[in-house]
């Protein structure tokens, strides 16, 4: 075949439909998901690039089994942290032989994640591993796309989501994630030091490294273990280690602001380039969802329904039908 032929049967050939929720980590991603699964017949692939890995369920924040309701997951859970880091590239080959699977079910694939650049990895028509596309002096991002996709942004005000972000730290550690972190560490120091490069860059792997340092945890212990958050040493008669704690929760409420302003930056600069993306403000919907869970009441689930999912099905429909 001629490579004028090659060309001309490339466009002529339909090309998958995918659908592509992006957004800073905390915005509701995930959930969104859910609500859209409920709506079309849809498969999910992660584009996190922490939660590709096993382990670590709470700390980089999966989406809990029993909140999947049955839909289908890909790429989530899938890969052991100790045989090395994913690269771009790499992710490009997995996730498309995802997309494609999905779509020769006649299923609706859902991307779901906040690692733009593997996102940008998959999605472009000429991926070039070696530009710098979200560096300034980088090159742009082309907009030429392999799959007609529909972007959505789930978006909230800087403030707002800072303030959530704080609080999801602090309901994480209520929730195990201390614990999970003293595991993971033991698991470490026992079996490959020097290894796990993958999670290791997870936030709250590393401000939590330099506590377990001086306050170890016991030999032996994880998930489910018994040993709680309380038993970091938040004891009056110990205010080095309750500080040393403290700091670690601290530095991952800021690092945690910081990768949302990234991500952000890398959204706004995928935009630029020519990738049109469906903003949807979850602002309203976040303040209330704070509010409710002190309140013990509120309507942030019609706020996030009429304010995101609403448009979103909309977006979905067009792109569709």
């Amino acid at each position: 075949m001629s490579s004028s032929s090659a060309t001309a049967h490339r466009t002529l050939r339909p090309r998958a439909k995918v659908v592509v929720i992006m957004g800073a980590t905390g915005c509701g991603k995930s959930t969104l998901s859910m609500y859209l699964a409920s709506r079309f017949p849809c498969e999910v692939i992660n584009t996190d690039k922490m939660q590709l890995y096993r382990g670590l369920d709470i700390t980089t924040n999966k989406i809990p089994l029993a909140e999947r309701h049955d839909v289908p997951h890909h790429l989530l859970s899938s890969f052991d942290p100790n045989d090395g880091e994913m690269t771009p590239s790499q992710f490009r080959s997995i996730g498309h032989a995802a997309i494609s699977g999905i779509a020769s079910r006649g299923m609706l694939p859902l991307l779901v994640g906040g690692s733009n650049s593997f996102i940008h990895a998959l999605l472009v028509e000429r991926f070039d591993p070696e530009a710098e596309v979200f560096s300034g002096l980088g090159s742009a991002a082309s907009p030429e796309l392999r799959y007609d996709c529909c972007f959505l942004w789930v978006d909230a005000s800087p403030p707002v989501l800072e303030e959530y972000q704080s609080k999801r730290v602090d309901e994480m550690l209520d929730m195990g994630a201390f614990n999970e972190l003293a595991g993971y560490y033991d698991l470490r120091r026992r079996t490959n030091p020097g290894g796990w490069t993958c999670l290791r860059k997870a936030i709250g792997v590393p401000e939590f490294d330099r506590y377990f340092m001086t306050y170890p945890p016991p030999w032996g212990v994880g998930p489910g273990d018994g040993w709680r958050r309380e038993d970091a040493g938040m004891r009056e008669d110990d205010p080095g280690r309750e500080g040393a704690y403290k700091e670690a929760v601290r530095k991952i409420k800021k690092n945690a602001v910081e990768l949302a302003k990234w991500q952000i930056m890398k959204i706004e600069r995928l935009r630029g380039c020519g990738w049109e993306l469906h903003k949807l403000d979850a602002t309203e919907a976040v303040r209330l969802a704070m509010a409710a869970k002190e309140e013990g009441g509120g309507r942030s689930r019609d706020v996030w329904e009429s304010e995101v999912v609403e448009p979103s099905v909309k977006f979905v429909e067009r792109f569709l039908w």
